[in-house]
């Protein structure tokens, strides 16, 4: 048995920088599934997810999507995507 009676001691604060927020959130089909991607502002893919879930609504709740995802900026970011899957893509600014 342990001498901290179950109860870990605090640990030292961590003073590294935190994670960037996400800047873009692109829901685009994928073979015939609709998922949602998460972007930086320097279009770095930080997560991807089914675009079914109810976080994706609840995060785009009031937004306004742009429609297509043809810019030159999002060539390296959504390079494994045909035209037409980017063509529909909408693409979301989040407030940050």
């Amino acid at each position: 048995m342990s001498q901290t009676f179950g109860m870990e001691s605090p640990r030292e604060h961590n003073n590294q920088s935190h994670r960037q927020p996400a800047r873009y959130l692109v829901v685009i089909d994928s073979g015939g599934s609709m998922v949602a991607r998460m972007f930086l502002a320097s279009h770095e893919l930080v997560a991807e997810f089914d675009a079914a879930v109810e976080e994706v609504s609840a995060m785009t709740h009031g937004l306004m999507p742009e429609v297509g995802a043809f810019s030159a900026e999002w060539d390296r970011a959504l390079l494994g995507h045909t035209a037409i899957e980017r063509a529909g893509a909408m693409v979301y600014t989040l407030p940050i």
